[in-house]
């Protein structure tokens, strides 16, 4: 499965942003669906996932309460959805595809990965 992310951007902190990940191919309900993100000099970290039935949802800590994930199963994407936006959540950020079950919270549990998008937030 090929992974598109897209809608970063600049944001002022406090601001919203809306990313989306669209997966090709007709298998996208059977992936477990999370994001990461990769700030500059530190290493992937988990954020949030998604069940296959889009029912049951993971967050890390950090953005719990103000990040939400969720999935359309008939158009094949998976959205996050990041609001109060804090200048420490600056990222590159990662779509991914799991096999797994649960939360697939590690990023060596996740098969496919998209390209990565960009949010900034300023303070």
């Amino acid at each position: 499965v090929q992974l598109q992310a897209c809608g970063g951007g600049l944001v002022q902190a406090g601001g919203s942003l809306r990313l989306s990940c669209v997966a090709s191919g007709r298998t996208f309900s059977s992936y477990v669906m999370g994001w990461f993100r990769q700030a500059p000099g530190k290493e992937r970290r988990y954020v949030t996932s998604i069940a296959r039935s889009g029912i049951n949802t993971y967050y890390a800590d950090s953005v719990k309460g103000r990040f939400t994930i969720s999935r359309d199963n008939a158009k094949n994407t998976v959205y996050l959805q990041m609001d109060l936006l804090k200048p420490e959540d600056t990222a590159l950020y990662y779509c991914a595809a799991s096999t797994n079950f649960g939360s697939s919270s590690r990023p060596g549990e996740y098969d496919y990965w998209g390209q990565g998008t960009l949010v900034t937030v300023s303070s």
